[in-house]
């Protein structure tokens, strides 16, 4: 492994989570479902109890439910919240939204990854057709005293007139986001910074460059030259990272393609300790709260599970998995 200029921005979590993520922060998470979520710095946040944060996704999993069950999530904007087969519906936010202890307002993917575009763009808003006849326009989530919030648009979106005059012209005006900072796992940093995701990407790009920080953890840190050879791949460059976490499995449970798949025995034990609120509390205190660190989290995890998702490098997963 080499550090190399990226030296300088090589944090811990705790530290990273420290510096960029404050009680109250806009926090988009990457990743999708079961795949890339930033698990090693949700976990951190959790463990320094920075909550009320006010969470932007597409369409999340794992990292989403894990935030939300342990209290730390005032307020969400979002697609959709599930584990696939594990959970169709995350537990702890399906609890939250039916209680009604969590603030949602809910958009499709396509709308939130536009939204994620325009921010990155430096646009106010941008115009779509998605969605148009749909309740999605006409409920709003938030309330009158969360709109007056700087973060919060004034409202959830607005159906207008195409101002070119086309016949039928009618599109929806997507309020822009930049979130104060962007979580994301991706699989390779240079030692100048630059960050390179391999597979689907998600919104996570656009994520990172709509806002004010980015805190990346990583699987490994190579020289800058090997990304240099293939540069098409990369998909952000050193000067919009703020923070590298150098996390082997920092994606665990969920998959970080070419590395390992998604941990079905550890999905399974998390969708069955969330479906009461007392039994999660006793996951994240054996999670959690229970591991030191990192490498402690891993070997709770064990060696053996570990080794059963290690991913083929030709096919990116492991295709002997037992995934029921």
């Amino acid at each position: 492994m080499s550090t190399g200029d990226v030296q300088g921005k090589l944090m811990s979590a705790a530290e990273a989570v420290a510096r960029f993520v404050q009680r109250g922060s806009q926090v988009a998470l990457g990743g999708f479902t079961v795949n890339r979520n930033p698990m090693l710095l949700a976990r951190e946040i959790v463990r320094q109890g920075i909550g009320d944060l006010h969470l932007v996704v597409h369409s999340h999993g794992q990292a989403l439910d894990l935030l939300v069950g342990a209290g730390m999530v005032g307020r969400l904007e979002i697609a959709y919240a599930g584990t696939g087969r594990f959970a169709p519906t995350c537990p702890c936010f399906r609890r939250a939204a039916e209680s009604g202890s969590l603030e949602i307002e809910d958009y499709s993917n396509f709308q939130m990854s536009l939204r994620f575009l325009a921010g990155s763009l430096g646009l106010p808003f941008i115009p779509c057709r998605s969605g148009l006849g749909t309740d999605l326009v006409r409920r709003e989530g938030f309330s009158a005293e969360t709109r007056r919030s700087p973060k919060v648009a004034s409202r959830k979106m607005i159906e207008a007139e195409d101002p070119f005059g086309r016949a039928g012209g009618k599109v929806l005006l997507l309020p822009a986001l930049n979130p104060d900072v962007a979580l994301i796992h991706a699989q390779t940093v240079g030692d100048d910074g630059t960050v390179r995701i391999k597979g689907l990407t998600f919104a996570d790009v656009e994520q990172a460059r709509s806002a004010g920080a980015v805190v990346v953890s990583c699987e490994e840190i190579v020289p800058a030259r090997r990304l240099r050879r293939d540069p098409n791949q990369n998909v952000l460059p050193p000067f919009l990272v703020d923070a590298v976490v150098l996390a082997p499995h920092g994606a665990h449970p969920t998959a970080c393609h070419r590395f390992y798949d998604y941990d079905p025995r550890h999905l399974r034990r998390y969708g069955e300790a969330a479906r009461s609120v007392e039994d999660f509390r006793d996951y994240l205190r054996e999670w959690v709260y229970g591991p030191a660190d990192h490498e402690a989290y891993l070997a709770l995890v064990g060696p053996d599970d570990l080794a059963a998702i290690a991913a083929d490098p030709r096919l990116g997963y492991a295709p002997g998995l037992d995934r029921r």
